[in-house]
């Protein structure tokens, strides 16, 4: 038997990925752009829905008011999905409510001042204004390190073999919201997650009119089917006796979304009441805004190789950090509850249907603001089992950290020394989140615990999220283990074309600024 040939054995690295039907600036036709922009809607709602049903009951708020919550939050995800389109990375990201700013928001919401608050509808408004003052103050960080090119300057030190740690835990680090919720009401969680892994991989090649409809539209068929399995369980009263917890996850009448909510209501800045500001408040929330910071440069870099484009030069990767510091703003003006971040969700999907258009995402920020404005619509499809969130994410969150994996094709695996980097910085950067997360469970408090609150906020925040920490490490240690000589080994000589804007010439069929704005804002 002859001996294979090299190229039979190994694969080239490739800049770009293969296979995706459609990239960031093709589109697909009208018809499928709405459709496909209306899944990405869909997807977006399970944090839009989570986020304001865990945190409002907290503020003392009722069913009325986490209706108008997460309508606002859509509304401004909307806004800030479109202004990063158009103006920012331009990458086909949606921006949405983040986890990341879960510690200072709920130490903001266990402040004496107002928890002695007696009324529950006076302490649900004082404490959202007090979160929306946290905010406003705490977007200055993105504003600035964006802006002012510092964040350019600081990704000079990341390397490929630097980002796959912090882009692979963009995904992996969000393992807790897919199976262990998954798992709260199988019958749903279960059946999803094969429907959905079926019609996209395995009945893919299934065309009607030369679409891969199955495969391109999966989410949308494979959430009707179960959703309406779960309706017909609720029904039937199969959850009648069932503990509080699995009604929650499995039922599709007990998020009170849809009786609650207006027919017509637009969200509007300060509609809440003028926000109060603390200095100990905003320098906790400061740590969560550096956290939605790092998370989201790992996002972007995934989102452009599911989107079949260049990694975003260092001057257009900062350009999106100062438009999502203008989304934290709008959060604390409007009232969301939360800060925003790139959705790592809509990422993967980008993945799964293999159509990483802008067109696309920018028809689902529309939707995003259409319904959030028709709240009684926007309510009926807000009402989805989160147990079927959770089954998608398995698959979407899985695919963002594989696509940092595919970072490690531009460096050389065969080095101790990247194999070391690359190991500890994985392993730390599920290990310390982890530690701290079961701390945090059996204490009520984080592992700093000391008299000055934003100082506890600030460390347990940064020590929560799997990327920073990954980031940390990893870059610390690529810039310091014998990095003069493994430059090659590390992948630089393939990343240095792409730090700056003319280094190469994709970059400006990607990342060029509409509205001949680039006279204006020249890139560097």
């Amino acid at each position: 038997m002859a001996a294979p040939k090299p190229e039979e054995i190994s694969h080239p690295p490739m800049d770009q990925l293969q296979g995706l039907e459609y990239c960031i600036d093709s589109n697909p036709s009208w018809g499928e752009a709405i459709a496909l922009g209306f899944q990405h809607y869909i997807l977006a709602l399970g944090t839009a829905v989570m986020i304001p049903s865990f945190l409002v009951p907290l503020m003392g708020g009722t069913d009325d008011d986490k209706v108008r919550v997460v309508q606002t939050l859509l509304f401004v995800g909307g806004i800030n999905t479109l202004l990063q389109t158009l103006f920012g990375t331009r990458l086909p990201t949606v921006i949405g409510g983040s986890w990341a700013f879960m510690v200072p928001i709920i130490s903001i919401i266990h402040d004496s001042s107002l928890q002695r608050i007696p009324d529950p509808h006076m302490r649900f408004l004082n404490t959202m204004r007090a979160i929306q003052g946290a905010l406003i103050v705490a977007s200055s960080v993105q504003i600035i390190l964006g802006y002012s090119q510092l964040w350019a300057i600081c990704s000079r030190f990341f390397s490929p073999l630097g980002m796959v740690p912090v882009i692979s835990l963009v995904g992996f680090g969000l393992f807790d919201r897919g199976f262990p919720v998954v798992g709260r009401c199988v019958e749903i969680g279960i059946p999803m997650f094969i429907l959905f892994v079926a019609f996209s991989q395995y009945l893919k090649h299934f065309q009607t009119k030369q679409i891969p409809v199955l495969e391109r539209f999966a989410l949308l068929i494979s959430v009707t089917v179960i959703w309406a399995y779960a309706h017909l369980l609720t029904a039937s009263g199969a959850y009648k006796h069932h503990p509080e917890l699995t009604q929650r996850n499995c039922r599709t009448d007990k998020a009170n979304l849809i009786s609650s909510a207006p027919w017509i209501k637009i969200p509007y800045p300060l509609q809440w009441g003028a926000p109060t500001f603390d200095a100990g408040h905003a320098f906790g929330m400061m740590s969560a805004v550096l956290v939605s910071l790092i998370e989201s440069t790992g996002a972007y870099k995934a989102a452009s190789r599911l989107a079949s484009a260049t990694p975003p030069p260092a001057h257009v990767l900062s350009r999106g950090i100062g438009w999502q510091g203008i989304g934290i703003l709008l959060d604390g003006m409007f009232g969301t509850a939360t800060g925003s971040t790139v959705s790592v969700e809509n990422i993967g999907l980008l993945g799964s249907t293999r159509v990483g258009s802008r067109r696309v995402i920018q028809i689902s920020a529309g939707f995003m603001i259409f319904f959030s404005i028709l709240g009684k619509y926007g309510a009926l499809f807000a009402s989805i089992p989160f147990t079927i969130f959770a089954a998608l994410y398995c698959v979407m969150f899985g695919l963002v950290a594989s696509v940092g994996l595919s970072f490690l094709q531009f460096t050389n695996m065969n080095s101790m020394r990247n194999l070391f980097i690359t190991g500890v910085s994985l392993f730390l950067g599920l290990s310390i989140p982890e530690y701290f997360r079961e701390y945090t469970a059996a204490a009520l408090h984080g592992p700093a615990h000391t008299k000055a609150g934003w100082f506890n906020d600030f460390l347990n925040t940064i020590f929560l999220s799997s990327p920073t920490v990954a980031l940390m490490v990893a870059v610390f240690l690529d810039n310091t283990l014998d990095y003069k000589d493994s430059a090659r080994d590390r992948g630089m000589p393939w990343w240095a074309k792409f730090r700056t804007f003319k280094g190469d010439s994709r970059n400006e069929e990607f990342y060029t600024l509409p509205f001949n704005l680039n006279r204006f804002f020249p890139p560097s």
